[in-house]
């Protein structure tokens, strides 16, 4: 089992920047594969960005690219989200997710951990 527990979210204005983050609990964090992925009202929830475990290789969605970073630290057990630039069509609960299968994908149905979401708003 793996605990996941998002922090960070809140309201900012457009332009702004906050940084999410995700403790883990549970297993061991190295080992997986972490995720974040996104939900706006009325939307399916859609991926933001992944890191592998060790090498710690990125992707991220196209809108995010440039904007958004993420990162781990393994022997902090955490995961963060650094977003800037936000935009209003940021708004949403972003969740961190966590894959114990060492597949990098984008898919939610293939992580099998979630945190509870933080909200993000962004006031344009």
């Amino acid at each position: 089992q793996v605990q996941l527990v998002e922090s960070g979210g809140g309201l900012v204005q457009a332009g702004g920047s906050l940084r999410l983050s995700c403790a883990a609990s549970g297993r061991t964090f190295s080992s997986l594969n972490m995720a974040w992925f996104r939900q706006a009202p009325g939307k399916e929830r859609e991926f933001v960005a992944d890191i592998t475990p060790n090498r710690g290789s990125t992707s991220y969605a196209d809108s995010m690219k440039g904007r958004f970073t993420i990162s781990r630290d393994n022997a902090k057990n955490m995961l963060y989200l650094q977003m800037n630039s936000l935009k209003a069509e940021d708004t949403g609960v972003y969740f961190c997710a966590a894959n114990p299968n060492g597949l990098q994908t984008r898919t939610p149905r293939y992580y099998n951990y979630w945190g509870q979401g933080t909200q993000v708003t962004v006031s344009s």
